[in-house]
């Protein structure tokens, strides 16, 4: 008892140090989770087998990091060859001068945008192609704000090469196909939600605003919205293979669900398939992996850097100590609803925490707690991924402080307007995936 007591300590502080330095900026995800469990391994003194930890830990998040490279690598290139480009001005000119169009607008956009998974890319293309419009219209910036950081977070959030989903999954050793699949139908009824949510802020902008009469000037102001939209550079464009990249993509996403192939393994195929219709030459490629190539290799280091975090969490049998304990303050009426009560504290912590301090830290804790009362961690990873909204008010959050430096927003209005819709969308995710059966309780 005195051992587990001890380890609970060890663990509680390691992580409460990590989440320190995280938050604080002193360090680099990646420094803070490689050299924080190596220092607190040592002083629990495993210092003759923390090496093996780590590289356990490395080696169980390999696959997903190998997945996480060449989904974020596929998107890139459908971006790149422009597959979207004919919605997106599809989009600005169905919408014109109607703030409820341009609201709802707003939503399917980023919907579609967001499945490069990459806040930064989504709310660059998303604010450039709206932000012109909503001026013109004298629309309130907190409206678009808002809807693009919703409908970017239920995306991002369940789609397993996003940021949440990657970092749990690669920690706990789970599959992706798993963990996705019983999430499509929460991934639908989320996107419905935030179409919803669009309509309400859409009309009453309507409602302030009126509909707007854009047929003056409006040639040249359709130019300059794609002028922003799409930037100056047309010669990565592939408007000629749009069907093609389409089909390629339907195609993968249905071997993805089906999970006939490794999720690994078929963007492997995938990216290099989308490679070689897209950019057939070696300069090409090259130029196309150097622009990608940046913002997957930081990733990467941190989902290996966590690997290893992970690998000392659960050989020194932290993680393990500290479940017990929680289970022990818990009362058993409450377990079959562990779950649920797992994507309500969720809400708060994925606020005042970043991603790798919480998916890293606390959610391997959650899982194995799960696990004492016969709950699948995978239920766990599902619930948690659904409070992106909530994280995405974070003003330590580079996305958010993207979003509100594009919009010139103050950050306290922009929580301030969006927190309600925020907490709802968190509310919403997590009963659709309970109506659906991804995640159960008792």
């Amino acid at each position: 008892m005195g051992v587990t007591y001890m380890l609970t300590i060890l663990g509680v502080t390691m992580i409460t140090v990590f989440t320190y330095f995280i938050m604080s900026g002193r360090l680099s995800s990646f420094t803070a989770l490689t050299i924080i469990p190596l220092i607190f391994a040592i002083i629990g003194g495993f210092i003759t087998s923390v090496d093996e930890m780590m590289l356990d830990g490395v080696k169980l998040v390999a696959t997903s990091a190998v997945f996480l490279l060449f989904a974020l690598l596929f998107f890139g290139i459908m971006i790149d060859a422009g597959m979207f480009d004919p919605l997106i001005k599809k989009i600005l000119k169905t919408v014109k001068g109607d703030p409820l169009k341009v609201a709802i607008g707003t939503a399917v956009l980023t919907l579609l945008v967001a499945l490069d998974g990459d806040g930064t890319t989504t709310f660059i293309i998303v604010i450039s192609s709206m932000l012109p419009l909503y001026k013109r219209l004298n629309m309130n910036p907190l409206v678009l704000a808002t809807i693009s950081m919703l409908a970017f977070s239920v995306v991002c959030g369940v789609t397993p090469w996003g940021g949440p989903g990657i970092r749990a999954l690669s920690v706990l050793g789970l599959n992706q196909t798993d963990f996705f699949v019983p999430l499509i139908p929460t991934l639908i009824g989320g996107s419905i939600w935030v179409i919803f949510v669009s309509f309400i802020l859409g009309k009453m902008e309507r409602k302030r605003l009126g509909v707007i009469d854009l047929k003056e000037s409006a040639a040249t102001h359709d130019e300059s919205l794609e002028e922003v939209a799409f930037g100056h550079d047309e010669s990565i464009k592939r408007p000629q293979l749009i069907w093609i990249n389409l089909i390629l993509t339907i195609i993968v996403m249905a071997v993805l669900i089906s999970g006939l192939v490794q999720p690994a393994i078929l963007f492997l195929i995938a990216a290099v398939v989308a490679m070689l219709i897209n950019y057939p030459t070696l300069a090409q490629q090259k130029d196309r992996i150097k622009d990608h190539g940046g913002n997957a290799l930081l990733v990467l280091l941190v989902v290996f850097a966590g690997g290893a975090f992970t690998g000392i969490l659960s050989g020194t049998k932290m993680v393990d100590s500290i479940a017990s304990n929680l289970v022990s303050i818990i009362p058993d009426s409450w377990g079959a609803f562990f779950p649920i009560i797992v994507g309500l504290v969720s809400i708060p912590f994925t606020f005042v925490m970043s991603n790798d301090a919480f998916y890293f830290g606390v959610v391997p804790i959650f899982a194995s707690t799960a696990q004492a009362y016969g709950i699948e961690p995978i239920e766990i990873v599902r619930t948690v991924v659904l409070t992106q909204s909530a994280h995405f008010l974070l003003p330590l959050v580079p996305a958010t402080i993207l979003l509100t430096g594009m919009l010139k927003l103050n950050i306290a209005e922009y929580v301030r307007f969006t927190l309600k819709w925020s907490v709802l969308t968190c509310i919403v995710l997590i009963s659709l995936a309970w109506l659906t059966g991804a995640i159960m309780t008792g």
